[in-house]
């Protein structure tokens, strides 16, 4: 996230406003064959970070990175560029 923090709540966005955004994506996500989905036809932990940015940023304008750990020493980030 990156933003302006509101000096009345110290936050740049409310984590419960966040974790609504980001349910119903979740939800498409979890227990899933990922390669059923729409756009995941090849996922790879940078096509997945990628594809999750492009479903999210419309909706959490303040998103500024998508962090993918496929284990505690690899993983990718993307930041939409």
């Amino acid at each position: 996230m990156a933003g302006k923090v509101d000096p009345h709540t110290g936050w740049i966005r409310d984590f419960s406003e966040i974790k609504a955004i980001f349910k119903p994506l979740y939800e498409r996500l979890d227990h899933n064959y990922l390669n059923d989905i729409p756009g995941l036809e090849n996922p790879t932990s940078e096509n997945l970070a990628k594809w999750i940015w492009n479903e999210l940023k419309p909706l959490l304008p303040e998103l500024s990175a998508v962090r993918i750990h496929e284990t505690c020493t690899s993983g990718c980030e993307y930041r939409g560029d």
